[in-house]
């Protein structure tokens, strides 16, 4: 993204009260662990496409109805390293593909939960 860019939507928001709205749709995984990493991106995948395969739809009827624009159409996750230790793999990079896989299936813009718990700093 360019600086013109970013001060023309800073412009936009204060001036012209450009209104960027985001819906989020939260998917527990938890049920999702398995020892085998193979299985666990299977049930992850096909919960997170079968949960959220109308979201983006139901997003653009929202924003049909009450004529508000709806940018964003997000999910969030279970942190990964929670489901993904489960399976004693020692990357998660897989994990992450999955989870990448179903955003793309899905079509929205973000899934964030690619993440781990951290207490006192390490």
């Amino acid at each position: 993204m360019e600086s013109s860019q970013i001060i023309e939507t800073i412009r936009m928001i204060e001036s012209e009260n450009l209104d960027i709205r985001t819906i989020t749709m939260g998917i527990s995984l938890r049920d999702c662990a398995d020892p085998k990493g193979e299985a666990a991106r299977k049930k992850i995948y096909d919960k997170i496409t079968s949960l959220a395969e109308n979201l983006v739809r139901v997003g653009d009827d929202i924003a049909l109805e009450f004529g508000i624009p709806i940018v964003n159409k997000r999910i969030s996750v279970t942190p990964i390293a929670i489901i993904a230790e489960a399976s004693h793999e020692k990357s998660f990079v897989s994990f992450a593909q999955s989870l990448d896989e179903a955003a793309k299936a899905v079509g929205v813009n973000f899934i964030g939960g690619f993440s781990a718990l951290v207490h006192k700093g390490y």
